[in-house]
């Protein structure tokens, strides 16, 4: 493999520039002189794309003199000539999720293999601020985006966004688009937390659901109706859903279904995570204890909610694996290449809080 330019290479340092007549920042010009060749040889010998044209020995020398005198490409004026900025933008949600941790360093590791670096931004799940985060990512022309934070209500601004460059959704879904798509099996997730705790013994089951208009939490609805409805279950329903996959909505509805049912169920499905941290801390409020007189179950299987006390009982994602398709998936739709949606399959995790009804924690 021939020689490459160091990127971490030291940058010169002002009195050497200036000792040589040179300013703060090292050129092509630069290279060339010190090298003892001509402007063209240099420009070709630093492309990957041309540097064939050059004998190996010259192209070995000038590489080493553009490293010693901290020479970096003009990345500015090679984006006018080949149309590219080398940037990605990356759309998050909320930057405090834990859930995103791992998706970011799927996508990031993705891009690094394209040499494109992620421009992260965040929409607190706003709609005013996806539009102004889509805005600015065009504006700065980006060359492809990942949105991680897609609710129906942005689902015009991210297709008009995919006539200007590719645009893929990773995690979060949308009804009826031809947008590029990887996400997690939402539907069984919701399908295997209502088969577990029908297994466990429950009759009297309630959900925590999630914000109607992010498609990932209906269709987790929908799976796990689909097995109340089977089993003959009863499901105690709560008139309301978080406004946001957060704990403090979790505490929210699990307030308002306290208050509000006739009867408290054995067995919770908080749609994610958060949202069940919030739910528990509302039953130890109460004094219900978990799982001896709720069970508590989770989707998303976030670091430490295995640690909890009790271990909180979830679904299982991929979002490692989800993210780094995402970003192969964006750099593929860069280069011309066709792209399939995927759906990634997902795994229950049963721990301490969710226990046979009647019966022992755990069972």
């Amino acid at each position: 493999m021939p020689p490459t330019v160091a990127w971490n290479a030291a940058p010169v340092r002002e009195a050497d520039a200036a000792g040589r007549g040179w300013s703060g920042t090292v050129t092509l010009n630069d290279v060339a002189r010190a090298a003892g060749v001509h402007i063209s040889t240099v420009s070709r010998a630093l492309d990957p794309t041309k540097h064939s044209r050059v004998k190996a020995e010259t192209r070995q020398r000038i590489i080493q003199v553009a490293n010693e005198l901290g020479y970096r490409p003009d990345l500015v004026a090679r984006s006018l000539q080949s149309g590219r900025t080398g940037t990605v933008g990356v759309i998050l949600a909320d930057l405090g999720n834990t859930f995103v941790t791992p998706l970011v360093h799927g996508i990031a590791a993705a891009l690094e293999s394209a040499q494109a670096l992620p421009t992260i931004a965040e929409t607190q799940d706003d709609h005013a601020r996806m539009l102004n985060v889509l805005d600015h990512m065009l504006s700065r022309r980006v060359d492809g985006i990942v949105a991680v934070a897609a609710r129906a209500a942005d689902q015009q601004a991210l297709e008009s966004a995919a006539k200007v460059v590719p645009v893929v959704l990773a995690s979060r879904p949308l009804e009826h688009t031809e947008l590029t798509l990887v996400t997690h099996d939402d539907w069984e997730a919701g399908r295997l937390v209502a088969e577990h705790i029908h297994q466990l013994g429950h009759r009297t089951v309630a959900q925590l659901r999630g914000p109607d208009d992010v498609l990932n939490f209906p269709r987790r609805s929908e799976g796990f109706r689909h097995i109340v409805r089977d089993r003959g279950l009863d499901e105690v329903t709560v008139d309301d859903c978080a406004e946001r996959p957060v704990a403090d909505e979790g505490a929210r509805l699990m307030e308002m279904l306290l208050d509000t049912s006739p009867r408290i169920p054995t067995a919770v499905f908080a749609h994610n995570d958060l949202m069940a941290l919030g739910a528990l801390s509302v039953l130890r409020q109460r004094s219900l204890r978990v799982p001896e007189d709720v069970s508590l179950v989770g989707c998303n299987d976030l670091p430490l909610v295995g640690h909890l006390t009790p271990p909180l009982s979830t679904i299982r994602l991929r979002p490692l694996e989800l993210g780094k398709l995402a970003g192969k998936m964006v750099v593929d739709m860069m280069s011309g290449e066709e792209t399939r949606n995927v759906t990634l399959g997902v795994s229950l995790i049963p721990r301490g809080s969710s226990r046979r009804f009647g019966g022992p924690s755990g069972s």
